[in-house]
Protein backbone atom coordinates (compact mmCIF):
# COMPACT_ATOMS: atom_id res chain seq x y z
CA UNK A 1 0.00 0.00 0.00
CA UNK A 2 1.58 3.32 -1.29
CA UNK A 3 -0.33 5.61 1.02
CA UNK A 4 0.29 6.32 4.60
CA UNK A 5 -2.07 4.27 6.89
CA UNK A 6 -3.79 6.43 8.85
CA UNK A 7 -4.57 4.86 12.70
CA UNK A 8 -6.33 5.84 15.64
CA UNK A 9 -5.49 4.26 18.96
CA UNK A 10 -8.37 3.37 21.98
CA UNK A 11 -7.38 1.96 24.80
CA UNK A 12 -7.93 3.47 28.66
CA UNK A 13 -4.05 2.26 29.74
CA UNK A 14 -2.31 5.26 28.89
CA UNK A 15 1.29 3.37 29.26
CA UNK A 16 0.13 0.45 26.80
CA UNK A 17 -1.73 2.82 24.42
CA UNK A 18 1.19 5.44 23.81
CA UNK A 19 3.51 2.13 23.54
CA UNK A 20 1.52 0.92 20.69
CA UNK A 21 1.32 4.37 19.57
CA UNK A 22 4.98 4.99 19.67
CA UNK A 23 5.64 1.55 17.35
CA UNK A 24 3.18 2.15 14.75
CA UNK A 25 4.84 5.98 14.44
CA UNK A 26 7.95 4.28 13.29
CA UNK A 27 6.30 2.07 10.49
CA UNK A 28 7.24 4.00 7.37
CA UNK A 29 3.63 3.58 5.99
CA UNK A 30 1.47 4.36 9.22
CA UNK A 31 0.84 7.42 10.78
CA UNK A 32 -0.81 7.64 14.39
CA UNK A 33 -3.58 10.56 14.25
CA UNK A 34 -5.15 10.65 17.53
CA UNK A 35 -5.41 8.47 20.68
CA UNK A 36 -8.67 7.78 22.98
CA UNK A 37 -9.05 6.59 26.50
CA UNK A 38 -12.78 5.47 26.17
CA UNK A 39 -15.22 4.23 24.00
CA UNK A 40 -17.06 7.96 23.64
CA UNK A 41 -13.32 9.75 22.60
CA UNK A 42 -12.83 7.05 20.17
CA UNK A 43 -16.16 7.47 18.41
CA UNK A 44 -15.93 11.19 17.77
CA UNK A 45 -11.91 10.80 16.75
CA UNK A 46 -13.38 8.44 13.89
CA UNK A 47 -16.10 10.93 13.26
CA UNK A 48 -13.31 13.53 12.80
CA UNK A 49 -10.87 12.03 11.25
CA UNK A 50 -11.66 9.35 9.56
CA UNK A 51 -8.58 7.33 10.11
CA UNK A 52 -7.98 4.08 7.95
CA UNK A 53 -7.71 1.96 11.16
CA UNK A 54 -9.13 2.21 14.59
CA UNK A 55 -7.54 -0.04 17.24
CA UNK A 56 -10.26 -0.62 19.73
CA UNK A 57 -9.98 -2.10 23.32
CA UNK A 58 -13.23 -4.22 24.59
CA UNK A 59 -13.09 -3.50 27.82
CA UNK A 60 -13.21 0.55 28.34
CA UNK A 61 -14.96 2.73 31.15
CA UNK A 62 -18.00 4.14 29.73
CA UNK A 63 -19.18 3.15 26.49
CA UNK A 64 -17.61 -0.64 25.83
CA UNK A 65 -15.50 -1.19 22.77
CA UNK A 66 -18.37 -3.55 21.44
CA UNK A 67 -20.26 -1.58 21.78
CA UNK A 68 -18.36 1.35 20.20
CA UNK A 69 -17.42 -0.65 17.38
CA UNK A 70 -21.04 -1.09 16.39
CA UNK A 71 -21.56 2.70 16.08
CA UNK A 72 -18.32 3.45 14.58
CA UNK A 73 -18.88 0.75 11.90
CA UNK A 74 -22.38 2.62 11.31
CA UNK A 75 -21.21 5.98 11.46
CA UNK A 76 -17.60 5.56 9.88
CA UNK A 77 -18.24 2.64 6.92
CA UNK A 78 -14.62 3.52 5.62
CA UNK A 79 -12.85 2.68 8.65
CA UNK A 80 -11.39 -0.22 9.59
CA UNK A 81 -12.30 -1.62 13.20
CA UNK A 82 -9.55 -3.98 14.80
CA UNK A 83 -9.72 -5.45 18.55
CA UNK A 84 -6.70 -5.52 20.63
CA UNK A 85 -7.24 -7.04 23.51
CA UNK A 86 -6.53 -9.27 26.07
CA UNK A 87 -10.04 -11.18 25.83
CA UNK A 88 -9.58 -14.81 24.61
CA UNK A 89 -13.38 -15.09 24.94
CA UNK A 90 -15.39 -16.92 22.05
CA UNK A 91 -18.62 -14.72 22.37
CA UNK A 92 -16.14 -11.60 22.55
CA UNK A 93 -14.67 -12.14 19.33
CA UNK A 94 -17.68 -13.24 17.67
CA UNK A 95 -19.71 -10.26 18.81
CA UNK A 96 -16.28 -8.04 17.92
CA UNK A 97 -17.19 -9.50 14.31
CA UNK A 98 -21.12 -8.70 14.24
CA UNK A 99 -20.35 -5.41 15.67
CA UNK A 100 -18.64 -4.66 12.44
CA UNK A 101 -14.68 -5.29 13.51
CA UNK A 102 -12.16 -6.49 10.60
CA UNK A 103 -9.32 -7.99 12.90
CA UNK A 104 -9.65 -9.21 16.76
CA UNK A 105 -5.90 -9.35 17.75
CA UNK A 106 -4.80 -10.56 21.46
CA UNK A 107 -2.41 -7.77 23.49
CA UNK A 108 0.55 -10.50 23.48
CA UNK A 109 1.43 -9.79 19.60
CA UNK A 110 4.77 -8.07 18.45
CA UNK A 111 5.10 -4.59 17.59
CA UNK A 112 6.00 -6.28 13.76
CA UNK A 113 2.88 -8.93 13.72
CA UNK A 114 0.55 -5.68 14.98
CA UNK A 115 2.03 -3.36 12.33
CA UNK A 116 1.35 -6.09 9.74
CA UNK A 117 -1.71 -7.24 10.67
CA UNK A 118 -2.55 -3.29 10.29
CA UNK A 119 -1.60 -3.19 6.85
CA UNK A 120 -3.80 -6.39 5.89
CA UNK A 121 -7.05 -4.81 7.65
CA UNK A 122 -6.16 -1.98 5.88
CA UNK A 123 -5.84 -3.36 2.89
CA UNK A 124 -8.88 -5.31 2.95
CA UNK A 125 -8.51 -8.40 5.04
CA UNK A 126 -9.89 -9.86 7.92
CA UNK A 127 -7.91 -11.18 10.54
CA UNK A 128 -7.95 -13.32 13.95
CA UNK A 129 -5.28 -14.38 16.30
CA UNK A 130 -3.98 -17.74 15.01
CA UNK A 131 -5.00 -19.24 18.66
CA UNK A 132 -8.58 -18.11 18.06
CA UNK A 133 -8.89 -19.15 15.10
CA UNK A 134 -10.57 -22.71 14.63
CA UNK A 135 -13.21 -22.01 17.09
CA UNK A 136 -14.72 -18.82 15.70
CA UNK A 137 -14.57 -19.79 11.55
CA UNK A 138 -17.11 -22.79 13.23
CA UNK A 139 -19.33 -20.35 15.08
CA UNK A 140 -19.09 -17.78 11.67
CA UNK A 141 -20.20 -20.90 9.20
CA UNK A 142 -23.01 -22.81 12.07
CA UNK A 143 -26.33 -21.98 10.88
CA UNK A 144 -25.42 -18.96 8.21
CA UNK A 145 -28.38 -17.46 6.58
CA UNK A 146 -29.71 -18.88 3.56
CA UNK A 147 -30.63 -15.59 1.56
CA UNK A 148 -28.23 -13.43 1.25
CA UNK A 149 -30.06 -10.48 1.68
CA UNK A 150 -30.46 -11.19 5.49
CA UNK A 151 -26.91 -10.18 6.08
CA UNK A 152 -27.20 -7.12 4.93
CA UNK A 153 -27.68 -3.90 7.07
CA UNK A 154 -30.55 -1.59 7.38
CA UNK A 155 -28.53 1.17 5.44
CA UNK A 156 -27.17 -1.35 3.46
CA UNK A 157 -30.66 -2.51 2.45
CA UNK A 158 -31.74 0.85 1.75
CA UNK A 159 -28.84 1.81 -0.13
CA UNK A 160 -29.45 -1.34 -2.18
CA UNK A 161 -33.41 -0.51 -2.90
CA UNK A 162 -31.96 2.73 -4.41
CA UNK A 163 -29.40 0.82 -6.37
CA UNK A 164 -32.25 -1.27 -7.79
CA UNK A 165 -34.51 1.95 -8.30
CA UNK A 166 -31.31 3.24 -11.06
CA UNK A 167 -30.02 5.58 -8.52
CA UNK A 168 -25.79 6.95 -9.15
CA UNK A 169 -23.95 6.77 -6.19
CA UNK A 170 -24.27 10.51 -5.63
CA UNK A 171 -28.33 10.30 -5.92
CA UNK A 172 -28.12 7.69 -3.45
CA UNK A 173 -25.61 9.81 -0.88
CA UNK A 174 -28.17 13.00 -1.83
CA UNK A 175 -31.40 11.28 -0.78
CA UNK A 176 -29.97 9.37 2.37
CA UNK A 177 -27.50 12.26 3.44
CA UNK A 178 -24.18 10.67 2.80
CA UNK A 179 -21.28 11.42 1.10
CA UNK A 180 -20.32 9.43 -1.67
CA UNK A 181 -17.38 7.94 -0.25
CA UNK A 182 -19.30 6.44 1.77
CA UNK A 183 -22.25 4.87 -0.03
CA UNK A 184 -19.46 3.37 -2.17
CA UNK A 185 -18.09 1.64 1.02
CA UNK A 186 -21.78 0.63 1.61
CA UNK A 187 -21.81 -0.61 -2.63
CA UNK A 188 -18.28 -2.41 -1.63
CA UNK A 189 -19.82 -4.47 1.39
CA UNK A 190 -22.88 -5.21 -0.58
CA UNK A 191 -20.89 -6.62 -3.21
CA UNK A 192 -19.37 -8.98 -1.38
CA UNK A 193 -22.23 -10.19 0.98
CA UNK A 194 -24.89 -10.94 -2.07
CA UNK A 195 -21.27 -12.56 -3.68
CA UNK A 196 -21.77 -10.66 -6.92
CA UNK A 197 -19.35 -8.93 -8.97
CA UNK A 198 -21.64 -5.58 -10.45
CA UNK A 199 -24.53 -3.11 -8.87
CA UNK A 200 -26.49 -5.01 -11.49
CA UNK A 201 -26.48 -8.25 -10.23
CA UNK A 202 -26.98 -7.07 -7.08
CA UNK A 203 -30.20 -4.61 -8.21
CA UNK A 204 -31.51 -7.80 -9.88
CA UNK A 205 -31.26 -9.85 -6.70
CA UNK A 206 -33.14 -7.33 -4.95
CA UNK A 207 -35.62 -7.42 -7.86
CA UNK A 208 -36.19 -11.04 -7.35
CA UNK A 209 -36.22 -10.59 -3.80
CA UNK A 210 -39.17 -7.90 -4.43
CA UNK A 211 -41.07 -10.24 -6.43
CA UNK A 212 -40.63 -13.10 -4.14
CA UNK A 213 -38.34 -15.02 -5.88
CA UNK A 214 -35.72 -17.41 -4.38
CA UNK A 215 -32.06 -15.43 -3.96
CA UNK A 216 -29.82 -18.65 -3.45
CA UNK A 217 -28.71 -18.56 -6.99
CA UNK A 218 -26.31 -15.69 -8.38
CA UNK A 219 -28.45 -14.67 -11.42
CA UNK A 220 -25.96 -14.17 -14.43
CA UNK A 221 -25.47 -10.99 -16.69
CA UNK A 222 -24.30 -11.10 -20.10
Amino acid sequence: MSETIRVVIADDHPLFREGVAHSLAGEPDMAVVGQAASGEAALRLARDLTPDVLLLDIAMPGKSGLTAASEIAAACPATKIVMLTVSEHEDDLLAAFKAGARGYVLKGVSARELANVVRAVAGGEVYVSPALAAGVLVELTRGRPTDPMDELTEREQETLQLVAEGLTNREIGERLSLAEKTIKHYMTNILGKLHVRSRVEAALLAARRGSGESTDKTPSVS
